[in-house]
Protein backbone atom coordinates (compact mmCIF):
# COMPACT_ATOMS: atom_id res chain seq x y z
CA UNK A 1 0.00 0.00 0.00
CA UNK A 2 1.23 3.44 -0.94
CA UNK A 3 -0.18 6.67 0.48
CA UNK A 4 0.77 10.19 -0.60
CA UNK A 5 0.32 13.27 1.58
CA UNK A 6 0.54 16.55 -0.36
CA UNK A 7 1.65 19.46 1.80
CA UNK A 8 4.34 18.92 4.45
CA UNK A 9 3.10 21.66 6.75
CA UNK A 10 1.93 20.88 10.27
CA UNK A 11 -1.23 18.98 9.23
CA UNK A 12 0.41 17.00 6.41
CA UNK A 13 3.46 16.07 8.48
CA UNK A 14 1.26 14.99 11.42
CA UNK A 15 -0.87 12.88 9.06
CA UNK A 16 2.26 11.20 7.63
CA UNK A 17 3.59 10.62 11.14
CA UNK A 18 0.37 8.93 12.33
CA UNK A 19 0.22 6.82 9.14
CA UNK A 20 3.80 5.66 9.72
CA UNK A 21 3.49 5.10 13.48
CA UNK A 22 0.36 3.00 13.00
CA UNK A 23 1.89 1.16 9.99
CA UNK A 24 -1.14 2.00 7.85
CA UNK A 25 0.86 1.90 4.58
CA UNK A 26 4.16 0.34 3.50
CA UNK A 27 5.28 3.56 1.87
CA UNK A 28 4.26 7.13 2.64
CA UNK A 29 5.30 9.88 0.23
CA UNK A 30 5.30 13.43 1.55
CA UNK A 31 5.26 16.18 -1.12
CA UNK A 32 5.80 19.92 -0.72
CA UNK A 33 6.71 22.88 -2.92
CA UNK A 34 9.30 24.24 -0.48
CA UNK A 35 12.73 22.74 -1.14
CA UNK A 36 13.85 20.29 1.56
CA UNK A 37 10.83 20.59 3.89
CA UNK A 38 9.16 17.28 2.92
CA UNK A 39 12.53 15.51 2.70
CA UNK A 40 13.51 16.70 6.18
CA UNK A 41 10.21 15.87 7.88
CA UNK A 42 10.01 12.44 6.20
CA UNK A 43 13.58 11.66 7.27
CA UNK A 44 12.77 12.73 10.83
CA UNK A 45 9.71 10.44 10.90
CA UNK A 46 11.78 7.54 9.50
CA UNK A 47 14.47 8.11 12.16
CA UNK A 48 11.76 7.71 14.83
CA UNK A 49 10.93 4.21 13.51
CA UNK A 50 13.65 2.39 15.54
CA UNK A 51 12.49 4.17 18.72
CA UNK A 52 8.74 3.57 18.44
CA UNK A 53 9.12 0.38 16.39
CA UNK A 54 7.44 0.56 12.97
CA UNK A 55 8.33 -0.47 9.41
CA UNK A 56 6.49 2.09 7.27
CA UNK A 57 8.94 4.03 5.08
CA UNK A 58 8.44 7.77 4.76
CA UNK A 59 9.99 9.53 1.76
CA UNK A 60 9.90 13.28 1.12
CA UNK A 61 10.04 14.97 -2.30
CA UNK A 62 9.92 18.55 -3.59
CA UNK A 63 7.22 18.89 -6.26
CA UNK A 64 8.05 15.47 -7.79
CA UNK A 65 4.67 13.87 -8.47
CA UNK A 66 6.29 11.05 -10.49
CA UNK A 67 7.42 9.67 -7.14
CA UNK A 68 3.75 9.49 -6.01
CA UNK A 69 2.71 7.31 -8.99
CA UNK A 70 0.44 4.41 -8.15
CA UNK A 71 -0.73 5.76 -4.78
CA UNK A 72 -3.78 4.02 -3.32
CA UNK A 73 -4.87 7.07 -1.31
CA UNK A 74 -3.81 10.72 -1.58
CA UNK A 75 -4.40 13.26 1.19
CA UNK A 76 -4.35 16.91 0.05
CA UNK A 77 -3.46 19.34 2.84
CA UNK A 78 -1.91 22.04 0.63
CA UNK A 79 -2.88 25.67 0.95
CA UNK A 80 -2.41 28.60 3.27
CA UNK A 81 -3.51 28.17 6.89
CA UNK A 82 -5.95 30.66 8.36
CA UNK A 83 -4.34 33.67 10.08
CA UNK A 84 -5.96 35.51 13.01
CA UNK A 85 -8.78 37.78 11.81
CA UNK A 86 -8.98 35.97 8.47
CA UNK A 87 -12.31 34.35 7.57
CA UNK A 88 -12.35 30.93 5.93
CA UNK A 89 -13.81 32.59 2.85
CA UNK A 90 -10.77 34.89 2.48
CA UNK A 91 -8.80 31.77 1.71
CA UNK A 92 -10.92 30.66 -1.23
CA UNK A 93 -9.15 32.24 -4.21
CA UNK A 94 -5.62 31.28 -3.21
CA UNK A 95 -6.34 27.78 -1.98
CA UNK A 96 -8.67 26.84 -4.86
CA UNK A 97 -5.82 27.49 -7.30
CA UNK A 98 -3.44 25.36 -5.22
CA UNK A 99 -5.95 22.48 -4.80
CA UNK A 100 -6.78 22.51 -8.53
CA UNK A 101 -3.13 22.26 -9.58
CA UNK A 102 -2.34 19.55 -6.99
CA UNK A 103 -5.40 17.48 -7.97
CA UNK A 104 -4.44 17.60 -11.66
CA UNK A 105 -0.97 16.23 -10.87
CA UNK A 106 -2.29 13.61 -8.45
CA UNK A 107 -4.81 12.23 -10.97
CA UNK A 108 -2.21 12.23 -13.77
CA UNK A 109 0.10 9.95 -11.75
CA UNK A 110 -2.42 7.94 -9.67
CA UNK A 111 -5.66 7.75 -11.70
CA UNK A 112 -7.14 5.10 -9.36
CA UNK A 113 -6.33 6.88 -6.11
CA UNK A 114 -8.97 7.83 -3.57
CA UNK A 115 -8.54 11.53 -2.73
CA UNK A 116 -9.13 13.00 0.74
CA UNK A 117 -9.21 16.80 0.91
CA UNK A 118 -8.16 18.58 4.12
CA UNK A 119 -7.40 22.07 2.72
CA UNK A 120 -9.57 24.98 3.91
CA UNK A 121 -12.23 26.23 3.41
CA UNK A 122 -12.97 22.50 3.49
CA UNK A 123 -16.38 22.16 1.84
CA UNK A 124 -15.52 24.33 -1.15
CA UNK A 125 -12.01 22.84 -1.57
CA UNK A 126 -13.64 19.39 -1.76
CA UNK A 127 -15.88 20.83 -4.49
CA UNK A 128 -12.81 22.17 -6.34
CA UNK A 129 -10.97 18.82 -6.11
CA UNK A 130 -14.04 16.86 -7.22
CA UNK A 131 -14.55 19.18 -10.23
CA UNK A 132 -10.88 18.88 -11.21
CA UNK A 133 -10.47 15.13 -10.64
CA UNK A 134 -13.57 14.22 -12.68
CA UNK A 135 -13.92 11.11 -10.50
CA UNK A 136 -17.11 9.81 -8.84
CA UNK A 137 -17.95 11.36 -5.46
CA UNK A 138 -17.16 8.01 -3.78
CA UNK A 139 -13.47 8.68 -4.54
CA UNK A 140 -13.13 12.40 -3.75
CA UNK A 141 -14.31 13.67 -0.38
CA UNK A 142 -13.25 15.88 2.50
CA UNK A 143 -12.15 15.46 6.11
CA UNK A 144 -14.16 17.63 8.49
CA UNK A 145 -16.69 15.65 10.46
CA UNK A 146 -14.14 13.36 12.16
CA UNK A 147 -12.28 16.43 13.44
CA UNK A 148 -15.48 18.20 14.54
CA UNK A 149 -16.82 15.10 16.33
CA UNK A 150 -13.39 14.55 17.93
CA UNK A 151 -13.47 18.06 19.40
CA UNK A 152 -17.05 17.56 20.57
CA UNK A 153 -16.21 14.15 22.11
CA UNK A 154 -13.06 15.55 23.78
CA UNK A 155 -15.04 18.39 25.39
CA UNK A 156 -17.75 15.96 26.53
CA UNK A 157 -15.18 13.53 27.97
CA UNK A 158 -13.61 16.35 30.00
CA UNK A 159 -16.99 17.65 31.22
CA UNK A 160 -18.30 14.18 32.19
CA UNK A 161 -14.89 12.97 33.40
CA UNK A 162 -15.11 9.77 31.32
CA UNK A 163 -12.87 8.13 28.71
CA UNK A 164 -13.13 9.72 25.24
CA UNK A 165 -13.07 6.13 23.90
CA UNK A 166 -16.61 5.59 25.18
CA UNK A 167 -18.15 8.61 23.46
CA UNK A 168 -19.73 8.11 20.04
CA UNK A 169 -21.13 11.03 18.07
CA UNK A 170 -22.17 12.10 14.60
CA UNK A 171 -22.69 15.56 13.17
CA UNK A 172 -23.52 16.92 9.74
CA UNK A 173 -23.38 20.00 7.55
CA UNK A 174 -20.60 22.46 6.79
CA UNK A 175 -17.24 22.46 8.54
CA UNK A 176 -17.07 25.12 11.25
CA UNK A 177 -19.62 27.65 12.40
CA UNK A 178 -22.62 26.19 10.54
CA UNK A 179 -22.07 22.55 11.45
CA UNK A 180 -25.18 20.60 12.52
CA UNK A 181 -24.69 18.85 15.86
CA UNK A 182 -26.92 15.83 16.53
CA UNK A 183 -26.95 15.40 20.33
CA UNK A 184 -29.68 12.75 20.15
CA UNK A 185 -27.20 10.55 18.22
CA UNK A 186 -24.49 11.10 20.87
CA UNK A 187 -23.90 8.24 23.33
CA UNK A 188 -21.54 7.55 26.23
CA UNK A 189 -20.92 3.81 26.49
CA UNK A 190 -24.27 3.34 24.76
CA UNK A 191 -26.13 5.73 27.12
CA UNK A 192 -27.73 8.78 25.43
CA UNK A 193 -25.68 11.84 26.39
CA UNK A 194 -28.88 13.78 27.17
CA UNK A 195 -29.33 11.54 30.25
CA UNK A 196 -25.90 12.49 31.63
CA UNK A 197 -25.61 16.24 31.09
CA UNK A 198 -27.88 19.29 31.33
CA UNK A 199 -29.14 20.92 28.14
CA UNK A 200 -27.31 24.17 29.00
CA UNK A 201 -23.95 22.43 29.37
CA UNK A 202 -24.50 20.38 26.22
CA UNK A 203 -25.45 23.52 24.24
CA UNK A 204 -22.29 25.27 25.47
CA UNK A 205 -20.15 22.30 24.36
CA UNK A 206 -21.85 22.25 20.94
CA UNK A 207 -21.19 25.99 20.57
CA UNK A 208 -17.53 25.57 21.58
CA UNK A 209 -17.20 22.77 19.02
CA UNK A 210 -18.63 24.95 16.23
CA UNK A 211 -15.91 27.57 16.80
CA UNK A 212 -13.29 24.95 17.77
CA UNK A 213 -10.93 25.84 14.93
CA UNK A 214 -11.15 29.54 15.72
CA UNK A 215 -10.40 28.93 19.41
CA UNK A 216 -7.09 27.31 18.45
CA UNK A 217 -6.21 30.03 15.92
CA UNK A 218 -6.70 32.64 18.67
CA UNK A 219 -4.48 30.69 21.08
CA UNK A 220 -1.65 29.78 18.69
CA UNK A 221 -1.89 32.30 15.86
CA UNK A 222 -2.31 29.47 13.34
CA UNK A 223 -4.60 26.53 12.58
CA UNK A 224 -4.61 23.28 14.54
CA UNK A 225 -2.64 20.27 13.29
CA UNK A 226 -2.45 17.30 15.71
CA UNK A 227 -6.17 16.45 15.61
CA UNK A 228 -6.72 17.34 11.91
CA UNK A 229 -3.67 15.30 10.85
CA UNK A 230 -4.76 12.30 12.93
CA UNK A 231 -8.35 12.59 11.62
CA UNK A 232 -7.13 12.42 8.00
CA UNK A 233 -4.96 9.41 8.89
CA UNK A 234 -7.97 7.67 10.45
CA UNK A 235 -9.86 8.03 7.16
CA UNK A 236 -6.88 6.60 5.25
CA UNK A 237 -6.77 3.65 7.65
CA UNK A 238 -10.49 2.88 7.14
CA UNK A 239 -9.91 2.77 3.36
CA UNK A 240 -6.57 0.92 3.29
CA UNK A 241 -7.74 -1.73 5.77
CA UNK A 242 -11.29 -1.88 4.37
CA UNK A 243 -12.65 -1.32 7.87
CA UNK A 244 -16.09 -0.08 6.77
CA UNK A 245 -16.08 2.50 9.58
CA UNK A 246 -19.02 4.85 9.94
CA UNK A 247 -17.66 8.41 9.78
CA UNK A 248 -19.05 11.82 8.86
CA UNK A 249 -17.28 13.04 5.69
CA UNK A 250 -17.81 15.97 3.34
CA UNK A 251 -19.05 14.91 -0.10
CA UNK A 252 -21.44 15.98 -2.83
CA UNK A 253 -24.98 15.12 -1.76
CA UNK A 254 -26.94 13.69 -4.68
CA UNK A 255 -30.52 13.77 -3.44
CA UNK A 256 -29.83 12.56 0.11
CA UNK A 257 -31.58 14.73 2.71
CA UNK A 258 -33.36 16.42 -0.22
CA UNK A 259 -30.12 18.20 -1.20
CA UNK A 260 -28.48 18.08 -4.63
CA UNK A 261 -25.06 19.23 -5.76
CA UNK A 262 -23.89 20.80 -2.48
CA UNK A 263 -20.84 19.52 -0.56
CA UNK A 264 -21.82 18.82 3.04
CA UNK A 265 -20.83 16.54 5.89
CA UNK A 266 -22.93 13.37 6.16
CA UNK A 267 -22.37 9.99 7.79
CA UNK A 268 -20.99 7.36 5.41
CA UNK A 269 -19.46 3.89 5.47
CA UNK A 270 -15.77 4.19 4.55
CA UNK A 271 -14.03 1.18 3.05
CA UNK A 272 -11.69 0.05 0.28
CA UNK A 273 -13.72 1.72 -2.48
CA UNK A 274 -13.87 5.02 -0.59
CA UNK A 275 -17.44 5.94 0.30
CA UNK A 276 -19.26 2.60 0.23
CA UNK A 277 -22.62 4.11 1.20
CA UNK A 278 -24.12 7.40 2.35
CA UNK A 279 -26.28 6.89 5.45
CA UNK A 280 -29.51 8.86 5.53
CA UNK A 281 -30.61 9.68 9.10
CA UNK A 282 -34.20 10.49 10.00
CA UNK A 283 -33.71 14.12 10.99
CA UNK A 284 -36.32 16.00 13.01
CA UNK A 285 -37.61 19.44 11.96
CA UNK A 286 -35.06 21.39 14.02
CA UNK A 287 -32.14 19.36 12.60
CA UNK A 288 -33.49 19.73 9.04
CA UNK A 289 -33.70 23.51 9.51
CA UNK A 290 -30.09 23.64 10.73
CA UNK A 291 -28.94 21.50 7.80
CA UNK A 292 -30.75 23.86 5.40
CA UNK A 293 -28.95 26.87 6.96
CA UNK A 294 -25.63 25.03 6.56
CA UNK A 295 -26.48 24.14 2.96
CA UNK A 296 -27.23 27.78 2.17
CA UNK A 297 -23.91 28.93 3.60
CA UNK A 298 -21.85 26.32 1.72
CA UNK A 299 -23.77 27.03 -1.51
CA UNK A 300 -22.88 30.75 -1.22
CA UNK A 301 -19.19 29.88 -0.94
CA UNK A 302 -19.46 27.44 -3.88
CA UNK A 303 -21.14 30.18 -5.94
CA UNK A 304 -18.32 32.58 -5.00
CA UNK A 305 -15.78 30.04 -6.28
CA UNK A 306 -17.79 29.59 -9.52
CA UNK A 307 -17.80 33.37 -10.05
CA UNK A 308 -14.01 33.56 -9.52
CA UNK A 309 -13.48 30.70 -11.98
CA UNK A 310 -15.69 32.23 -14.66
CA UNK A 311 -14.03 35.65 -14.15
CA UNK A 312 -10.63 34.01 -14.73
CA UNK A 313 -11.84 32.37 -17.93
CA UNK A 314 -13.56 35.50 -19.23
Amino acid sequence: MKVTVVGAGNVGATCADVLATREIANEIILVDIKEGIAEGKALDIWQKAPIIGYDSRTVGVTNDYARTAGSDVVVITSGLPRKPGMSRDDLIATNAGIVKSVTEQVVAHSPNAIIIVVSNPLDVMTYQAHLTAKLPREKVFGMAGILDTARYRAFLAAELNVSPKDIQAVLMGGHGDTMVPLPRYTTVGGIPVTELISKEKLDAIVQRTAVGGGELVKLMGTSAWYAPGAAAAQMVEAIVRDQRRVFPVCLELQGEYGINGVYLGAPVILGKNGVERVIELQLNDEEKAMLETSRGHVKEVMDALDKMSSAQHA
